[in-house]
């Protein structure tokens, strides 16, 4: 039942794998919390970037709000000029295992690409930040390339120094 539900609208294409249990209807094994929420202009799944360069070329600046008890979590982060934001794509389906992308020639495991359909749909984004409210709870982004109401997970600084991997390679068609 989880599976349908979760998987409703996605397709199944040539190639692609199905895992025989849906992680959705597992039991948990981390005590993960959410700390607030992504304010994005997206919408619909249609709508929205496939990624984060996507969604800088749209122009469409986006908002993390923090709860309130995680809040003070935010001071000396606006000295930072940009963040790595981890989030739960709580709409994506979580039982896709071999993947085919539209672009791609051939299928691939799912943990070989930068899909939002994985086990544990977590998202990782790397976003410029232009303000951070911490009595608000609000840290403005450049762009964010997830669905309005995304739970947040966790906000780190980025640092360039030891983030950045300048001989990292990637395939043509990711």
């Amino acid at each position: 039942m989880a599976q349908a539900a979760h998987s409703a609208g996605f397709e199944v294409r040539n190639g692609e794998r199905r895992l025989a249990l849906d992680p959705a209807s597992m039991p948990p094994d981390a005590g993960l919390v959410f700390i607030g929420r992504v304010a994005s202009p997206w919408l619909r799944r249609e709508d929205c970037p496939k990624n984060i360069a996507q969604a800088r070329e749209r122009g469409a600046p986006a908002e993390i709000h923090v709860d309130p008890a995680f809040r003070d979590g935010l001071d000396g982060l606006a000295v930072c000029s940009h963040l790595v934001l981890l989030t739960w794509l709580d709409r994506a389906p979580r039982d896709l295992i071999v993947q085919k992308p539209r672009h791609a020639e051939a299928p691939r495991g799912t943990f070989a690409l930068r899909s939002p359909v994985r086990p544990n749909p977590v998202g990782l984004h790397v976003c410029a930040i232009l303000s951070v409210d911490v009595e608000a709870g609000i840290v403005a982004v450049d762009a964010i390339d997830v669905l309005d109401a995304t739970p947040v997970i966790d906000i780190k600084p980025y640092f360039a120094s030891t983030d950045a991997v300048a001989a990292a390679t990637r395939p043509q068609d990711a």
